[in-house]
């Protein structure tokens, strides 16, 4: 069964995380767990859109299944003026979107964009595939997708 935008308060988690972002005024609808995105997504409740760029994904490492609709591209991460368009592509309106990128901060960016243009299910997946810089400006120490032991591949 696929959740609908009309059907989040039905989804513990995605119900959770609506609630905790109203409280704090996010411009989407919430953050998610990388686990609890994974869940979601291999259920069938929600599409994982990994927005990082072509480069990214081909020499860091990609979620099997995800959708793929770059926020940025190119080294320079330059914003994509088609991100919007290109998402419409491959997600409807009413389907929850999970949106990844490296730390959560493109694709918080992403769920913003997406909640403007009708998205009413658009969250971002906490933490990112590679997670925060720790102290020695290192990722994947101590948050992110594959720090989580969650699937992902490389070519």
């Amino acid at each position: 069964m696929t959740i609908t935008a009309d059907d989040i308060a039905l989804h513990p988690v995605l119900e959770r995380a609506r609630e905790a972002a109203r409280g704090i005024g996010l411009p989407y609808a919430g953050g998610i767990a990388p686990g609890e995105a994974w869940s979601l997504a291999q259920s069938g409740d929600a599409v994982l859109v990994d927005v990082r760029s072509a480069e990214e994904r081909k020499f860091v490492g990609q979620v099997p299944g995800a959708v793929h609709v770059a926020w940025a591209s190119g080294t320079a991460l330059t914003r994509n003026p088609r991100f919007v368009r290109e998402l419409e592509a491959k997600v409807k309106h009413e389907q929850v979107v999970l949106l990844l990128c490296r730390s959560g901060r493109r694709s918080a960016l992403a769920a913003e964009a997406a909640t403007k243009a009708g998205f009413a299910a658009a969250f971002n997946v906490l933490e990112g595939f590679e997670g925060e810089l720790d102290g020695a400006n290192h990722r994947g120490s101590a948050d992110g997708w594959r720090f989580r032991g969650l699937p992902w591949v490389q070519e």
